[in-house]
This record gives C-alpha cells, structure tokens and sequence, in this order.
C-alpha cells in the first residue's frame, strides 16, 4: 500500500517526548501501561488510511495495528487441504495449531500459550465469523463449524488488545466470507488422498439486481483416518445475500449449516502403545465405541448504516441450534455418575451494536472513537446416559444450563504528536451461568445453582511511526477468562457441577515493531503474560475432565514474523520462542507437588514455520512447508513429554484451459519423509494415555474448474 511521504521531524525532540511520558519499551514489558495504533501522514495534512483490519475495534491498516496479522484464504488457488481454516494459521507467529488427527476433539490451538490445556475445541481464544460469534459466552469455540470454501480471510489479534473481546486469554480470530460477485460465477473442486479422504466443493454466485447479490457454497469429505477408529465425515452449506440499499447503508444476511454424522475417536495412547503401534487405538475405545455426532444450524444478520461523514452504526443479530451426541471411554453406570454418553441440544442467540466516530479536533488532529454492546447467550438441554458398550443406555442425568455474557466496550485514538498516536480501551464484561438439575434421587442430589463472573478489562498504549516504513509499538491490558460450562461440568468429588472453579485474571503486555518496504515485510514482538487462577486440568480419564484453579503462571516470549521474494521466491518465515512455566508450587491430583519452574503442559519453547512458493510461469506454481516444534510436557509434573520433531511438504498446481473455462490440477505431500511423531498431547490425561500421534506421508490429488 503507498504511504503518503512523512513530514520532516525533529529526531531529538520525539525521542524526548517517548522518554518524557512513557518509560523506554522494556520497562512496558514489566507492567507499564502503554499501547497504540497509528495512521502515516502528519496530524497537519492526515486523513484516515484505508481499512484492511477491523480486529482492533476500530478501523485501521494492517501495518498500523500491533501484534495482528491477515491472511487470505482462497480454496480456489494453490494445493491446501481445506479442511480447516486453522491450516492458514501456522504460518503466523504466537499461534501454535496441534495435528491431533482426531476430528471427534476438533483442531487444537493456542495463542501466546493460552489454549493449550483444551481437550476439545478452542480454548482461550475468540473465534468470530462476519462478526457472529462462533465461541459460546463461556469462552468454548469450534473452529470445524467454519467452512473454509466460504472464508476469504482470517485476522488475528494477540495480546493485550484482544482483550476488548471480554472472556479470552491469548487472542482474537475474525473469519470473513466471501461476499456476493459481481458478476455470475461457479466454482468446482475434488480431490482425494491418502486413507481413503475424498472431498467435494461447489460455489456459486450472481448478482441479482437493485443491489442484491447472492452466494451460496456447499462443500464435504469423508475419510477413513489416519488412525485405527478414526474415520469422520462433514458437511457444510453456506448461503449469504448482500444488500447495499444506498450509499449509506449496507446489510448482510446468512444462513449455515454443518453436520458431522460421523467422528471416531481413538483417544490417545500411552507412550508404550505409541511406540509399539503409533496407528493403533486403546482398547476401551473399540469397547465403548467412542465416537461424536454433531448437528449445527444458523442464521443471522449484520449491517452498517452511515449517519454522515465521520459517524457511522454497525449491528449485528443471530440465532441458531447446535445438536450433538458424545460416547465417552467408560460406561458412566454408577449411580452418581453423570453418565458415558453426553446428549446435549444447545439453543443460542446474540445481537450487538456499535457506534464510530471519526473527526478531527480544532488544531486537525485526527481523533476515532468506537462504542458498543453485546450481549450472548446460550440454553443447553444436556442429558448424559450409561454408555452400554457403544449404545446409550439408562440416564444419569438431566439438567438445563444457561451461559449469558455481556459487554460494554469503548476505545478511543488521539495524537499527542505529529507521529504518536494513543490509544486506550476499556471493556465491562459479565457472564452468568445457571444450572437446573433435573435428575434427582437418594445418591444424587439436587445441583442446581447460579453463579456470575465479571471484570473490567482497561487496555492502553502508543504507537510512534518512526519512518515511512517503520512502526514501533507498546501495549498493556487486563483480561480475564471464566470456566466454560464444561470445565464445570465435574468435580472431584461428588457430582454436580464444581462452582468452586473461578476465572482466571491476566496481565498482558507487549512491545515491538514493523518493518514493511517494497512488498517485504518484517514484525519482531516481546510479550509477556502473568495469570492467576489459571485453569488447569486436575484430573483427565476417559473424556471427563476436572478443573481447578491455580495461581502464577507466566508466559513470555518473542514472535518473528516475515515475508520477502528472493531468487524468485516468495518466502513466509514465523517463530515463536515461548516460555510457559509455573511460578508457583502447587499439589497435583494424587498429592505430588508440581514444582515452580514446571514448564506449562501443552506449550512447545520452539515453534518455526518456514514456507517458499516459486511461479516460475503464470499456469505453472511450486511451494514447500518446514514444520518444526521443539518438546511438549504431557502432564503438570513434567513426567513425560512429546519429543520435538520437524516435517516437510511439498505441492505444485498446473493451471490450463478447459474450453473456454480456468482449471487448475495439484498434488500435494504431507510428512514427506514419513516421520512417526506425536502431534499432540491431552494434557494430564489420568490414565497417561496423553500421546495422540500425527499422520505419517500423506498424498493428495485434485482439480479446480472454474465456470
């Protein structure tokens, strides 16, 4: 993107400035509150820049907003498997996407270290989609629901200015699809790999007229897994219409659907049975049959409508049903047993609205201020049964749990210098969770209750454009993050749900810099986080986890991002050094003490994605991928680990004619030397079973038409 040419500046005078009234960037690493965002053009002359990221609440460029990055996601270019949007996401720093091979738990992920205890789904991260929450109001998120033939880009916010987004640890995902063509248009793909994997995409759109257009994408595959037990199916429909009434306002309508009919789980294995057989499954699961359907429907709407030249309203509403049925490793037969089956139906629903200011002051310094609401809620029938050997069996439970959140946020950028801007934030968030126990008897008593969590999340900091090409950038912010209702769900002893667990509260702080000139680019970040009542795992067997909380946990670290052509070749470098440890001593389940110094379970020091894409003609196209970790601990105790490894891929497309339509054939290799290695670990898992082994050399082949 051009920038405008900076106003000449007094190098001196700024440098006496930053020092007069912030402390030097280390010192924000240790709790200074500093933060920032910045347009390029002097406050004389400046207009506001064009938007390319929306993850910072206000509008603003890529380059000027720290620690984010943006990616696009086409399916219709290059060889990716697009099964997850989250395979996108490995090549951007502070992010850590585990391969579970085990689509009953969905994708593991992890932002700056948070996230890295979740069994299942997203954890510690918010995931949005065209502003609709694709979390639940406890903090629980699902990346399989989003359909990567429908998204277009994915923006990531880390760090302290996520926290605007209310319950999250480490960061913000915002997914945006696809918006209606121009003009009429028809995508094809299929491909098929290795272990039995075929899938089918189709999307299509057009223009509809007085402003309307339409897209509707449909999309599936099935495979057989790249374990014993691990075969799964998905399907997914999108429809969305888009309206531009007038110049003034616009609205968006959408409707999705995803089904899973089938996912097997084959659990994780002990390290004796890795090693012994790193493809093979632990006998319970055969017995009990463990496995996950899941249903999930949606509608909703969203909008913008512009009150003038500096004010504008943004709003969005939505409401959808989520079904899903779960066959755990044990049959859940005892009386005081909440079951091995878990049959839940979720009804959820949520709207919010923002107001945006843009204007100038008496003296044309640019000023923005954004302010808004949200409110979330979710209704879960959940009914749990005896798993009779794969059939569900008599009920053990019966209740109706409630998760409401809301928020209040604004935020606000000022200039106090030609090139320093400030900006701060603040965000009121509260969550209210109630249970209704149904299933009552003479061992089981009644477990109802309510309980309700709030904080408030301040979040400030400046931005100083050093030069046309150079941002540096210092950030601090309060967070905090609650139980989700399945974190509650169990406690130690007794049944019922554990209203002991509380959230955990963070202290984020970041400082560093970007670096962009003549299509390369360069980010280079220092964070740092201090958390108490961490939630962690107390006890994990066979899909049942117990949570509590636990003070002194400090994760910091450096993110490397870059991206430069050289030799003809576009490269994308990004690393991670993370240092996740225990600061403070504290029991374990069977009363050993997990001493300070414990390195966080889940948490790799060493992340490095490495990616080169050659186009040596317009239809020909080649691309590799380095994957490297350094060790994973399994368990608080640091007793077993998952050994580092690296991998390496290749692809290459062909495009061509086919009439007077664009095809395009590709082959991809995954694991290319074949490396037996554990992609991921379940952490504290009670029966050791914590090693779920990644996918050996993978192939696969496909063909795009576009019509």
């Amino acid at each position: 993107m051009t920038q405008r040419r900076l106003t000449s500046m007094n190098k001196k005078r700024i440098a006496s400035f930053m020092l007069d009234h912030f402390k030097p960037a280390s010192s924000a690493l240790a709790g200074i509150v500093i933060a920032g965002t910045c347009i390029t053009a002097s406050a004389q002359e400046r207009s506001l820049a064009p938007v390319s990221v929306t993850a910072n609440r206000v509008q603003q460029r890529l380059f000027d907003t720290p620690a984010a990055d943006g990616l696009e996601l086409d399916w219709r270019e290059g060889a990716a498997p697009a099964v997850s949007m989250t395979e996108a996401l490995t090549a951007v720093p502070g992010i850590a996407v585990r391969d579970r091979q085990n689509l009953a738990q969905d994708v593991q992920l992890s932002i700056r270290g948070f996230g890295s205890r979740a069994t299942f789904g997203l954890r510690g991260s918010r995931l949005l989609v065209d502003g609709i929450p694709a979390s639940t109001p406890d903090g629980q998120g699902q990346a399989s629901t989003v359909s990567m033939i429908a998204a277009q880009r994915v923006e990531v916010l880390r760090g302290p200015w996520a926290q605007m987004y209310g319950n999250v640890g480490g960061g913000v995902m915002l997914v945006e699809t696809r918006p209606a063509p121009d003009a009429a248009e028809a995508d094809i793909r299929f491909a098929a790999g290795s272990r039995g994997f075929r899938q089918a995409m189709l999307s299509g759109g057009a223009p509809l007229g007085s402003g309307l257009g339409m897209r509707a994408d449909v999309s599936g595959f099935d495979t057989d897994g790249a374990r014993e037990h691990s075969a799964a199916r998905r399907r997914y429909l999108d429809l969305r219409m888009d309206w531009k009434a007038d110049a003034k306002t616009s609205l968006r309508f959408g409707i999705n659907g995803f089904s899973q009919p089938l996912a097997e789980d084959p659990l994780g294995l002990a390290q004796a049975e890795y090693q012994r057989n790193p493809r093979g499954v632990t006998p319970v699961a055969e017995q009990f049959n463990t496995r996950k359907t899941v249903d999930q429907y949606q509608m909703g709407v969203a909008g913008e409508h512009r009150l003038g030249a500096i004010d504008r309203l943004s709003f969005s509403s939505y409401a959808g049903q989520r079904k899903l049925r779960q066959f755990l490793a044990f049959s859940g037969a005892a009386l005081t047993s909440s079951g091995g089956v878990v049959d839940l139906e979720r009804q959820y629903y949520g709207a919010s609205a923002a107001w945006h200011h843009d204007f100038r002051t008496s003296d044309k310094v640019p000023v923005r201020w954004s302010v808004g609401s949200e409110i979330e809620a979710t209704r879960d029938k959940r009914l749990g049964f005896v798993n009779a050997n794969g059939s569900a069996g008599d009920v053990r439970r019966d209740e109706d749990n409630d998760a409401t959140a809301y928020g209040l946020y604004a935020q606000a950028d000022a200039y106090v210098h030609p090139e320093v801007l400030l900006s701060a934030g603040a965000r009121y968030s509260r969550v209210d969770m109630r249970v209704d126990d149904r299933y009552i008897t003479s061992v089981s008593p009644d477990d109802s209750g309510s309980i309700s969590y709030s904080r408030f999340s301040p979040v400030v900091g400046v931005l100083w454009h050093a030069t046309e090409s150079l941002n540096t950038f210092a950030n601090v912010g309060y967070g905090f993050e609650t139980p989700t209702l399945s974190e509650l769900a169990y406690r130690q002893s007794g049944s019922g749900f554990n209203f002991a667990l509380q959230p955990a509260r963070s202290l984020h702080a970041e400082t560093g810099l970007k670096w962009m000139r003549n299509g390369t680019s360069l980010q280079a970040t220092l964070f740092r986080s201090t958390t108490d009542g961490e939630i962690v795992p107390l006890a994990n067997q066979g899909g049942r986890t117990i949570f509590r909380n636990v003070d002194g946990v400090e994760r910091y670290g450096l993110e490397l991002g870059g991206k430069l052509r050289w030799r003809q070749i576009d490269w994308t470098l990004a690393y991670t050094w993370l240092q996740a440890r225990f600061t403070e001593g504290f029991q374990s389940a069977d009363g050993r003490t997990v001493n300070a110094g414990n390195r966080l379970p889940g948490t790799a020091r060493h992340t490095i994605q490495l990616e080169a894409a050659w186009k040596p003609s317009e239809t020909l196209r080649f691309g590799a991928e380095l994957h490297a970790e350094s060790r994973i601990q399994a368990d608080d105790l640091n007793t077993e680990a998952a050994p580092g490894y690296f991998t390496l891929g290749l692809n290459a497309e062909r495009a061509f004619q086919v009439g007077s339509h664009r095809a395009s054939a590709f082959v991809r290799f995954d694991n290319l030397l074949d490396r037996n290695y554990i992609g991921s670990v379940i952490v504290n898992e009670s029966n050791r079973r914590f090693y779920e082994p990644a996918a050996g050399r993978a192939v696969l082949v496909g063909m795009r038409i576009s019509l």
